[in-house]
């Protein structure tokens, strides 16, 4: 017992000895007790997260591009004359020392050749086989930006002597649907319908706006018309979607053209700048017969206004006065009428782009129905359209020597006939690069 006793004495010095030492290690606090003793968790600081990369270098040539202006007033610069530093340093002159503050160069003109070097193999043979050109067409593009001038690309699209009997299948044909035709000048033509062409052209347009040009107009687009039309074959055409029909052919080509243009990742190639609008992607325009301001059919060649119009930042009808018959509204001869047909023709165009119908059929157009006393609908004869200001248009300016004698008054009396239809933007056409200067207003004194 004496034994047991002590184990007892020992095990209740130890526990007393214990109840006195402080157990650390059991020390779990790591926040401090309010005045109710609820312990507060300690803040704890997150690292921040490491800043992400800066972007890679843009390493793109830069292409300075001229926006475009309030009212373009431009006259047309060929392929031999771009080449020629003489007589296109003449050009530039009269730009700087009067109110043109635009050009038209073609890129692609009646030869199916083009003006300068292009980066898309398809295209190397259309500049090695030019009778003209510019080897420094990207130099002299930029030296124009530099005194603000806006530049635009001709396009010469469905007339191209060139491709076409090298590809007889997206060829106009003769009735024989072998031999390739030939218009009155020996030129021959791509059906409008030939959808590889479609792409061909798209390529061209990409290496233009890439190049520096600030606008691409396009230039006959359309069914060909001064040759043999009753020895005429559309291969492309007949096998296609809308067989013979010219105008839908056109504009499925109008709407593909605005559809690949309008994509900024074709051009991405190069670094597009000072281009003035929201998209790194060309201004269009399209080029179309005077009459079609007037007329509402399609001429035989396919062109409608109101059916292109939905595609191109601009409209540009050829309402030179010699084109026109005699005795158009009942004039005479109307060379003897500038003012009078250019007016007339170009009001026309303001009041159809203004209207929200059209007796013209079109994949924009919706068919107006009439209901009668019984309730059944009838066809009205008219469609809805999408409408437009004047600014959609501008007037092709005759400067030339044909049908008439067209002095400075003539060439003016063109420009304010276009000014009193609403239409302030213009381009004169001179086939001899030689412009009538006292029919321009001087730089600085525009109206």
């Amino acid at each position: 017992m004496r034994h047991a006793g002590t184990a007892i004495i020992l095990t209740a010095v130890v526990f007393a000895v214990l109840s006195f030492v402080p157990l650390q290690w059991f020390d779990v606090e790591t926040g401090s007790a309010d005045q109710t003793g609820v312990v507060a968790a300690e803040s704890i600081t997150p690292t921040p997260a490491p800043p992400p990369p800066p972007p890679p270098p843009d390493t793109r040539q830069i292409v300075e591009h001229a926006p475009l202006p309030k009212a373009v007033k431009a006259i047309y610069m060929t392929s031999c004359v771009a080449g020629t530093r003489p007589f296109r340093e003449r050009l530039v002159k009269l730009m700087s020392e009067t109110e043109i503050n635009s050009v038209i160069i073609d890129i692609k003109d009646y030869s199916g050749t083009i003006s300068f070097a292009p980066e898309n193999e398809a295209w190397k043979e259309a500049w090695q086989e030019a009778r003209c050109g510019a080897l420094d067409m990207r130099e002299f593009i930029a030296s124009l930006h530099e005194q603000n001038i806006f530049v635009i690309g001709r396009i010469t699209v469905f007339q191209d002597p060139l491709y076409a009997p090298k590809h007889p299948d997206q060829a106009v044909l003769r009735s024989d649907q072998v031999t390739v035709w030939k218009d009155h000048k020996g030129l021959s033509f791509v059906d409008v319908a030939a959808k590889p062409y479609w792409d061909h052209i798209i390529d061209l347009a990409i290496d233009s706006y890439n190049l520096g040009f600030d606008e691409l107009n396009f230039d006959y687009v359309r069914y060909p018309s001064d040759g043999n039309m009753s020895d005429i074959y559309f291969p492309a055409s007949v096998a296609g979607e809308y067989g013979m029909d010219r105008q839908a052919n056109l504009e499925a080509f109008f709407k593909y053209l605005n559809e690949q243009l309008s994509d900024e990742k074709l051009f991405a190639e190069y670094s597009h700048q000072n281009t003035g609008r929201e998209s790194n992607t060309p201004w269009t325009s399209a080029d179309l017969f005077g009459m079609t301001t007037t007329n509402f059919d399609d001429l035989s060649i396919g062109q409608v206004q109101d059916r292109a119009a939905p595609y191109f930042d601009f409209i540009a009808p050829m309402v030179y006065p010699s084109h026109y018959p005699n005795n158009f509204l009942g004039l005479g001869n109307p060379n003897d009428y500038p003012y009078k047909v250019v007016n007339y023709a170009m009001q026309a165009g303001v009041d159809r782009m203004l209207s929200s119908t059209t007796p013209m059929e079109g994949f924009l157009h919706t068919p107006i129905m009439d209901t009668n006393a019984s309730g059944t609908e009838t066809f009205s004869g008219l469609y809805n359209k999408p409408t437009f200001t004047a600014d959609k248009l501008r007037t092709w300016i005759q400067d030339f020597d044909y049908g008439g004698n067209y002095d400075a008054a003539d060439v003016r009396a063109q420009i304010q006939a276009s000014y009193d239809a609403g239409v302030n933007g213009w381009m004169i056409w001179a086939p001899s690069n030689i412009y009538t200067k006292a029919a321009l207003e001087l730089a600085g004194e525009e109206e």
